[in-house]
């Protein structure tokens, strides 16, 4: 999911013309949200390692590592509200 998404912003950003300082920004953002979610994979295949049982302290850790996934992909929501929201806007006014 998350790299079709980039691949859309990748898209949009070439579309758009975005300038080198934004392109940085997205592909900052991007890099974070992957980022993020190959650590939560990672903690969740240490949790599988463990066995069957759920001990509370591997559910807080599996429960941050998905927080921490989606702390990045809102972060990356208002980098690219920031970075496409003026210019959507301008092509979709009248």
């Amino acid at each position: 999911m998350h790299l079709a998404v980039a691949a859309v912003v990748v898209a949009l950003a070439a579309a758009l013309r975005v300038s080198a300082v934004e392109w940085c920004l997205l592909a900052s953002a991007i890099a974070v949200v992957l980022t993020a979610e190959i650590f939560n994979t990672a903690v969740e295949s240490l949790a599988r390692a463990h066995g069957p049982g759920r001990h509370p302290r591997i559910r807080d850790a599996l429960d941050m590592a998905s927080a921490a996934v989606l702390v990045a992909a809102c972060g990356a929501v208002v980098v690219g509200l920031i970075v496409f929201g003026p210019r959507l806007v301008a092509l979709l006014s009248p």
